[in-house]
């Protein structure tokens, strides 16, 4: 039976593929991922390694994702995107379906899970989420011994991120480009600017890394952005 793969590209660093996502991505007649209305994909991009080790002739299901807050157009995009794929796994053709960062955790490949499975043989390849790739650039540990960690979206309320950094000794908020203004009011407003990092484009060459949020314009930030906020700690000594 064929099988789809939901396969995690990581953040944006080619170089952070699993070994076992650039194997399926070499070996599978069938790849497929979201696009632009140029045709432009993200998660290909990040692949771009991997696609050079293709020795065979490779078909590319791009599915067209409108640029829009209206999820009756996502909803539609990934209908279609589900059809053309079962049409492939029926043929008898393996699937692979790449997701930026990793497919479950706010991942593209969690839409198309949702209309397949069940119906077909699924598997999911993790990958590095952008959460761990921002820990690492910053080094900085997201949570230690009895801390409490959280992970919300900038599309969440002002009374939930505000409950949220209030309750949580770290925090990653994704998602945080068109809720930046109101994502740093917040941070103020419950005393942790000073806690807070501001991240866009992890891993990638156009990479920005702000821990000074109090110099950021009050205006929204790219899609791929987020916010890192963790209590200040006291140096832990090695016989601890």
């Amino acid at each position: 039976m064929a099988t789809l793969y939901g396969v995690g590209v990581g953040p944006g660093d080619p170089l952070l593929i699993t070994l076992k996502a650039c194997q399926l991505i070499a070996n599978t007649q069938v790849v497929s991922y979201l696009a632009n209305d140029k045709g432009e994909s993200q998660a290909a991009f990040i692949a771009r390694e991997a696609f050079a080790q293709v020795s065979h002739k490779q078909l590319h299901l791009p599915i067209p994702m409108p640029m829009s807050t209206d999820r009756t157009l996502a909803n539609k995009a990934y209908d279609q995107g589900a059809q053309e794929i079962a049409e492939q796994l029926k043929s008898g053709e393996d699937v692979v379906f790449l997701c930026e960062g990793d497919p479950l955790f706010f991942g593209s490949f969690s839409y198309l899970l949702e209309r397949l499975q069940g119906l077909y043989q699924i598997q999911v390849v993790p990958g590095v989420s952008s959460v761990h790739a921002a820990a690492a650039a910053l080094q900085l540990p997201l949570t230690l011994q009895r801390e409490s960690f959280a992970v919300i979206s900038g599309r969440h309320s002002d009374q939930q991120i505000r409950r949220a950094l209030v309750e949580h000794d770290s925090l990653v908020i994704m998602k945080a480009g068109l809720a930046r203004e109101r994502i740093l009011a917040l941070l103020a407003e419950t005393g942790r600017s000073q806690q807070a990092n501001y991240l866009e484009y992890i891993s990638r060459d156009n990479q920005l890394i702000n821990t000074d949020v109090s110099s950021l314009t009050l205006e929204a930030g790219p899609y791929f952005s987020l916010f890192v906020v963790t209590k200040k700690r006291q140096q832990v000594s090695q016989s601890a």
